[in-house]
C-alpha cells in the first residue's frame, strides 16, 4: 500500500481544519438541541424547574390519548391539503403553458417572476400582511364586500338577525352554518400558503418540463400525437419524479406550519382551535401557559415521527418498482373522496378546491390506465 506523502498529510490536516468550524456549528445548534430534545421527551422539566426527572413513556402516553394533538395533526392535515393540490393542478397547467414553444408567450420572464416574487418574502411579514387584509370590520376584504359587493354578514343578536362585515376568524353565525366557524380560517390559511408556493411549484416543474428531450415530442408528431396526447402520455409521465419530491417537500414543509396560523389570530389558532397545527399546540404547551418543555419536546418528537413515515411511505412511491398501479387507484380514490367532500360540504368557493381535487384525481386515474396498460404488454 502507497504511503501518503508528507504535502498530502499536511492538505489533509488543512481540510480538517477549514471543515472544523463548520462540525463545531452543526454540533452546537443542530446535533446538540436534537439530542437534548429527546432527554427532555423522556423528563418531567417544566416552567422554572432545573432538575430533570426521568419518567420514562409517560409524556409519550399521554401524546398518544391527547385530544387536542390529534385535533392539531387533523388541522394540519387539512389545510397543508387544501394548498397542495390546487397548487400542483395550477402550476402544472401554468408550466405547460409557458414551456410550449408554439404558443410562445410574451414576457414568460415577467410572469415567472411575478409568481416567484411571494416565496421571497418573509413568512412572519406575509401573515400580518393578511391579518390586516382580512380584519374586521374595516379590512379592504370587508369593505370590498360589504361596501362594493352588498354582501353582508348574518349574526344573532339577542335572537335578532343582524347584518355585519366578516369576522373570518370569530364567526357568529346560524346552527345550520356552523361548519363555516372552522372551514373559513382553514381555508384562508390554505390560500395564503397556496399564494407563497405556487410560484415555487411552478419554477420547479417547468425545469422538469425543460428536461425532458425534444426528441421525444419530435417522435410523437410524427406518429401523428396532438397537443392533448403529447401532454398525457410523454410530459406527466416523465415528470412524475418531480412531483412526488415536490409532494414529499411539501407535505415536510406542512408539516411544520407554524407562522401563519399563529400570527392570524390569539396565538392559539383561532376560538375553536380550527387552525392550530401541530406546531402551534407545541409552542402552546412549552411556551405560554404551563411552559411544559417536556410535553413539548415529546410533541416535537412526534411531529419527527410522522414526518417520518410519511416521507419513507412517499419515497417508496417513488421508487419504479414500488410505485405500481395500486398507488395510482389509492391515489385517484383519496383525492376524488376528498373533492367531492369538500363541494358537498361548503358549496361555496371552496368548490374550486374541490375541483382542484378531482383535477389531480383525474391525473392520477390517467397514470393508473397508463401503467396498466403498459404491465399487459
Amino acid at each position: 500500500m502507497k504511503k501518503k506523502s508528507g504535502i498530502e498529510t499536511r492538505m489533509n490536516r488543512a481540510g480538517y481544519f477549514f471543515v472544523l468550524p463548520f462540525i463545531l456549528v452543526y454540533a452546537a445548534f443542530q446535533f446538540w438541541p436534537v439530542i437534548y430534545t429527546l432527554m427532555l421527551g423522556f423528563s418531567d422539566i417544566k416552567g422554572f424547574k432545573t432538575d430533570m426527572g426521568f419518567v420514562g413513556l409517560e409524556n409519550f402516553k399521554r401524546l398518544v390519548t391527547d385530544k387536542y394533538f390529534w385535533d392539531a395533526v387533523y388541522n394540519t392535515f387539512c389545510m397543508w391539503g387544501l394548498n397542495f393540490a390546487p397548487q400542483l393542478s395550477i402550476a402544472l397547467i401554468f408550466a405547460i403553458w409557458f414551456t410550449d414553444l408554439r404558443l410562445n408567450l410574451k414576457c414568460k420572464g415577467t410572469f415567472r417572476a411575478v409568481f416567484y416574487m411571494p416565496n421571497l418574502l418573509t413568512t412572519a411579514s406575509i401573515a400580518i400582511l393578511f391579518r390586516s387584509l382580512f380584519a374586521y370590520p374595516i379590512g379592504p376584504v370587508n369593505q370590498f364586500l360589504t361596501g362594493t359587493l352588498n354582501i353582508w354578514a348574518t349574526e344573532i343578536v339577542d335572537g335578532q338577525e343582524v347584518l355585519r362585515g366578516f369576522n373570518f376568524f370569530r364567526m357568529n353565525v346560524t346552527p345550520d352554518k356552523d361548519y363555516l366557524i372552522d372551514w373559513v380560517p382553514r381555508i384562508i390559511v390554505a390560500f395564503i400558503q397556496w399564494w407563497m408556493w405556487c410560484g415555487h411549484t411552478l419554477i420547479m416543474l417547468m425545469a422538469g418540463i425543460t428536461s425532458i428531450s425534444p426528441s421525444l415530442y419530435e417522435a410523437a408528431i410524427v406518429d401523428g400525437a396532438n397537443q392533448r396526447q403529447q401532454t398525457w402520455l410523454i410530459t406527466i409521465p416523465l415528470l412524475r419524479p418531480m412531483m412526488l419530491y415536490l409532494l414529499v417537500t411539501s407535505m415536510i414543509g406542512g408539516m411544520q406550519l407554524f407562522e401563519i396560523p399563529f400570527l392570524l389570530t390569539d396565538m392559539r389558532g383561532g376560538p375553536r382551535y380550527a387552525i392550530r397545527t401541530m406546531g402551534v399546540y407545541l409552542y402552546n404547551m412549552g411556551f405560554q401557559g404551563t411552559t411544559d418543555y417536556a410535553y413539548a419536546a415529546a410533541i416535537a418528537i412526534g411531529v419527527f415521527i410522522i414526518t417520518i413515515l410519511l416521507a419513507t411511505m412517499i419515497n417508496q412511491m417513488i421508487k419504479e418498482h414500488k410505485f405500481n398501479q395500486w398507488w395510482y387507484l389509492l391515489l385517484m380514490l383519496i383525492f376524488i373522496i376528498v373533492g367531492f367532500g369538500l363541494y358537498m360540504i361548503t358549496r361555496m368557493f371552496i368548490f374550486m378546491l374541490g375541483f382542484g381535487y378531482i383535477g389531480v384525481a383525474v391525473v392520477a386515474l390517467h397514470h393508473y390506465m397508463y401503467e396498466k396498460r403498459r404491465t399487459n404488454r
